[in-house]
């Protein structure tokens, strides 16, 4: 079905019998949609060190939301209903909340419940704690909490017309990972607490609520004087971070019947096309590890702010706009967004101590889908960057925070969220199925994922699980996979054995005739190299090169700079890895390039780098960088506002 036939204006929503035929060219969930499940094993509590809950006690199984957005105001208000289950004899549910203003607790008659809220700490927030009547055995409670969020919200950026593709219309959108869905719902903001939920949104009529859940009301309903309410109904247990709202002018196109696409109007051509391998790579996804267990798979291309590549909401992935690049060559990012349906939405790190759990096992599928659908080549030159890439973080990081299993009581959770979880965790996979063979470690794979779906994981439960169902007492397979010394020791253990890619060959040697041997930018060879290759290409650096040493000349990066076109090019990982160069060298070219390409997106991955290297670049680099971000901050989302001013040196808020 052609795009345009499908092109829905959020004007759109604002009549609902105007709508109701269009509701058929909508994703519309309801065949498709799982049934509810039971955990696939009884549940561990584990202590979470980043959550005030007490899910042993008295836990949250599910939430209700009721809210209204007030653009103006930058405020989402209204009732968060729970579903309290706990020990018999339980008095007392704590929650986590931060900036809330919370007005009042309710029992489901609507009689007052006591609470108090307790004091702030760093990044944590604070426990709300309500008092309840004694839970029965077996009792399921009601708390009703009418509360507001402040315009500050960590996980909610509110953006201005100017800050959307169309400029006409604002834009909301959360995020929640990993400890800020405690800033937009009040509840047990652990990844081991599971809930489902429920959501009745209402906005401004000229304006759309999508989220991670079934739409219930696809055109929406009236809610009174200019304003529709949509609804939304999850019935798989998710962890809170996964709980994820956008509001704002976007149409929808679908790539088949159970993927598509939404994004601001004028995107949708462009995203549709990009995206278009999104169905494929589902098939491949449950051809190797079992049915996609979420109903719909779709894609929400947001505003340029969004912080993150993607964030794997079920049902909606959330995407940056960065990876549209207009050939398709970024869309590994949509293959490690699909396989965190399975490692991460269906068996989840329970704390994020964990985080390994969710991200390496999440690459390593990443790459088996692209290994399916574009071939071995493409494949493993993606392993090799992130090879390279490890290589660098390791060397970067104190030692402690390079082992797989994170101790990070007293921190703030982002500080987990570097390559040693995603690339040393997947490169320990890939040591495992070469030890033991494909098919043997694929076959337990899959089980794993079937034995514990929707319910938290913990290093030492997978440590418990591969013993069991596949080194089975083996004590020299043991001995061979050396998992205590990837898990719990800093680096690499010597069984870490580097990638290669024969691809990667003629990259090289073109690079040294280009760097060091002083031979002219091989034009011919850039065009027809991939965006993994182009990356290569500009990643390479001379042996025993010293940290900050230059090792281009200014004409060697004019040169650069002018035959391969590198000031106008669209491909976001390939400009980045650019300015890299440029910036690090002092070229003023590039950071007349490196402004615009920093006020154009907020992407953690490539701002926080840019801004480190020009900061580092001192009396050069520090007022470029303080000149720049004076503009760009504005437009950034909390998290990677919240990364920059530790840069920068700038004091938060």
């Amino acid at each position: 079905m052609s795009v345009r036939s499908l092109l829905l204006a959020g004007a759109c929503a604002v009549a609902v019998s105007g709508c109701a035929q269009m509701g058929a060219m909508m994703p519309s969930a309801t065949p498709e949609a799982p049934a509810a499940v039971a955990p696939a094993r009884p549940i561990q509590w584990v202590r979470d060190v980043h959550s005030y809950a007490r899910p042993e006690i008295a836990r949250v199984t599910h939430v209700d939301l009721n809210l209204t957005t007030d653009f103006t105001a930058k405020s989402l208000s209204g009732t968060a209903a729970l579903d309290v289950q706990g020990q018999a004899g339980a008095t007392e549910l704590i929650l986590d909340v931060r900036d809330l203003d919370v007005r009042a607790v309710r029992d489901a008659s609507g009689a007052a419940l006591p609470f108090t809220v307790g004091a702030a700490r760093e990044f944590m927030g604070s426990p709300l704690t309500i008092t309840l009547p004694a839970l029965r055995e077996g009792e399921t409670r009601k708390v009703v909490i009418d509360y507001a969020t402040r315009p500050g919200a960590a996980a909610l950026q509110w953006l201005t017309p100017q800050q959307t593709a169309g400029g006409q219309k604002p834009y909301l959108f959360s995020q929640g990972q990993a400890i800020l869905t405690r800033t937009w719902i009040p509840t047990q903001d652990s990844p081991g607490i599971r809930q489902t939920y429920a959501a009745r949104i209402v906005v401004p009529s000229d304006l759309k609520a999508v989220m991670s859940a079934e739409s219930l009301t696809p055109a929406g309903e009236p809610a009174g004087p200019g304003r529709t309410a949509y609804r939304f109904a999850m019935i798989n247990p998710v962890p809170p971070y996964l709980i994820a709202l956008g509001v704002g002018d976007v149409a929808f196109a679908d790539i088949d019947e159970r993927t598509g696409v939404w994004t601001e109007p004028s995107k949708l051509w462009a995203a549709e096309a990009e995206l278009a391998p999104t169905a494929e790579m589902v098939d491949v996804a449950e051809a190797l590890y079992g049915p996609y267990r979420w109903g719909r798979y779709d894609i929400l291309v947001l505003p340029p702010s969004f912080p993150f590549g993607g964030m794997e909401n079920p049902r909606l992935t959330f995407a940056t706009p960065t990876i549209i690049a207009g050939d398709q060559s970024l869309v590994s990012l949509v293959a490690h967004e699909l396989a965190h349906s399975w490692s991460g939405n269906l068996v989840t790190n329970a704390t994020w101590d964990d985080f390994w759990l969710n991200e390496g096992f999440t690459v390593y599928f990443e790459n088996r889908i692209m290994e399916a659908v574009y071939g071995r080549d493409r494949a493993m030159m993606e392993q090799v960057l992130g090879w390279q890439s490890l290589q660098d973080t390791i060397a970067d990081l104190p030692a402690e925070d390079t082992r797989l299993k994170l101790e990070l009581e007293g921190r703030d959770p982002d500080e987990g969220l570097t390559d040693v979880a995603y690339e040393k965790g997947a490169f320990f996979l890939r040591t495992i199925e070469r030890v033991v063979g494909r098919e043997r470690f694929d076959a337990w794979l899959k089980g794993y994922f079937e034995r514990n779906a929707f319910v938290p994981m913990t290093t030492e439960m997978f440590l418990e699980d591969i013993r069991t169902h596949l080194i089975k007492g083996d004590q020299q397979l043991e001995a061979q996979l050396m998992m205590d010394a990837w898990i719990y020791q800093p680096g690499l253990p010597s069984n870490a054995m580097a990638p290669t890619s024969d691809a990667f060959v003629p990259v090289d040697a073109a690079a040294k005739a280009t760097f060091v041997d002083g031979a002219a930018p091989p034009r011919a060879l850039w065009d027809g190299w991939n965006t993994q290759q182009r990356q290569r290409f500009l990643a390479w650096r001379p042996q025993g090169l010293q940290p900050g040493a230059d090792w281009l000349t200014r004409d060697q990066l004019a040169a650069l700079d002018e035959t391969l076109d590198l000031a106008d090019e669209g491909n976001a990982e390939v400009r980045f890895a650019w300015l890299q160069i440029g910036l690090a060298h002092r070229y003023e070219p590039a950071a007349v390039s490196a402004e615009q390409f920093l006020l154009s997106m907020g992407r953690r991955k490539f701002v926080l780098p840019l801004f480190t290297t020009l900061w580092g670049e001192g009396e050069w680099g520090r007022p470029i960088a303080t000149r720049i971000y004076e503009k760009a901050r504005p437009l950034y989302h909390p998290i990677t506002t919240g990364s920059v001013d530790a840069v920068v040196g700038r004091p938060a808020g």
